[in-house]
């Protein structure tokens, strides 16, 4: 058994190597025709933008579930009788991020094995079954096994749909491309703080929160049917006629042989540079590995996700409308996937990266000196607000 999957194996390997070289020999024979170079220009980016406003929905998503809980935690804790347990309305908040670290660890496992579109799929379901029961439960149990449930799901979206967007896009446009799934999550965001507002005054308002979130999911599940897959997983998978007409789908076709060369050259240099789990742990590549795992800890860290949980608590103990505080959140956070957009493919990432750590440094530093004794009662209400709004940007 393993020396036939060894053979196996190794078919597939020389056939991919057979398909890479002619490519490679096409390509170079279309260069060198009559020593001139023929250049068609960029595919037009109309062609993938739907299927990017797509994936963009499993981040809207995350956004939303995100903020869900903002506005309409005293309404739940009042209807399921936990008000008042600072306990259980933690477990409402947090076990979401429970399921999102469960989701997340196998989403690149599921990737691999059934590929984009059915793995958006597999993220929609959760979301879909968790919010119908989060919308329906009569006791605590059956808000936590459906947030729980949900957070399955916006562990698995946000990976997806960063990798697929990265995949399909065209390289002119990656990086603006790659700013949808931050404004998609921004908008989410706001969405479920703007439906949430009738909460504290409506009953049962709060369950109507949950349904709606469940629309988005069903509409991810449905148009994924239709879009394309990933030419870099079906190349992968040995299927490089199916990664041609994804190619065309997305570029168009006179654009289909040069994609497929650069691809094929990418998937060569990937099998030259294949690397083990340990070396990236403790080979020459863990010094990338470690600054790339530290950003994103310290951005969790830096208490980004309180804002989104609690703002309306947060706000309300300095005297502001939690209407006019969250409408204020939601503007800062989209302001800044807004400007990411714009400068994305412009300033580079590593400028934005470090412009966006130095206004989270800022923004810490007036949150902890509003704490101080040396701000005065009247100011330390415009030091802490303003922090989190420039952290929440």
């Amino acid at each position: 058994m393993r020396g036939r999957h060894a053979d196996a194996y190794s078919m597939y390997k020389r056939g991919t190597r057979d398909y890479i070289n002619a490519y490679d020999k096409e390509q170079g024979s279309v260069r060198s025709l009559n020593g001139v170079s023929k250049e068609i220009g960029n595919p037009s980016w109309k062609r993938s933008f739907l299927y990017i406003l797509v994936a963009s929905l499993a981040s809207f998503l995350y956004g939303y579930h995100l903020g869900v809980i903002n506005e309409t935690l005293e309404s739940i804790s009042n209807d399921l009788h936990f008000n008042g347990n600072t306990m259980a309305e933690g477990l409402v908040v947090s076990i979401c991020l429970g399921g999102g670290f469960l989701g997340s660890t196998f989403s690149g496992l599921i990737v691999d094995r059934v590929g984009f579109r059915r793995a958006f799929q597999l993220c929609a379901l959760p979301m879909i079954i968790g919010s119908s029961m989060s919308a329906t439960a009569k006791n605590l149990s059956g808000m936590l096994l459906g947030r729980l449930f949900v957070g399955t799901g916006m562990g698995l979206g946000p990976t997806l749909a960063t990798l697929y967007v990265t995949e399909v896009s065209p390289a002119y446009v990656r990086g603006t491309y790659g700013s949808f799934t931050q404004i998609a999550t921004s908008l989410g965001l706001m969405s479920s703080l703007l439906i949430g507002f009738p909460a504290k005054e409506t009953e049962g308002w709060w369950r109507i929160c949950f349904w709606v979130s469940a629309v988005p999911a069903a509409l991810l599940a449905l148009f994924m049917e239709f879009s394309p897959e990933s030419p870099h997983w079906l190349f992968k998978e040995g299927r490089a006629a199916d990664a041609e007409a994804a190619f065309e789908k997305l570029l168009g076709g006179p654009y289909v042989k040069g994609a497929m060369a650069e691809l094929s050259k990418s998937e060569r240099g990937g099998e030259a540079e294949t690397v083990k789990l340990s070396e990236l742990l403790f080979g020459h590549h863990r010094k990338v590995v470690f600054i790339g795992s530290t950003l994103f800890a310290l951005q969790q860290l830096s208490g980004i996700n309180s804002v989104f949980f609690f703002s309306s608590t947060v706000f309300k103990s300095a005297g502001v409308s939690s209407q006019s505080a969250n409408i204020s959140v939601g503007i800062a956070n989209f302001l800044g996937s807004f400007a990411a957009l714009l400068l994305m493919d412009k300033l580079g990432r590593k400028v934005l990266l470090i412009g966006s750590f130095s206004g989270m440094v800022v923004a810490m530093g007036l949150q902890a000196a509003s704490a101080s004794s040396l701000v005065s009662s009247s100011n330390e209400v415009y030091l802490s607000v303003g922090g989190m709004l420039l952290l929440n940007a």
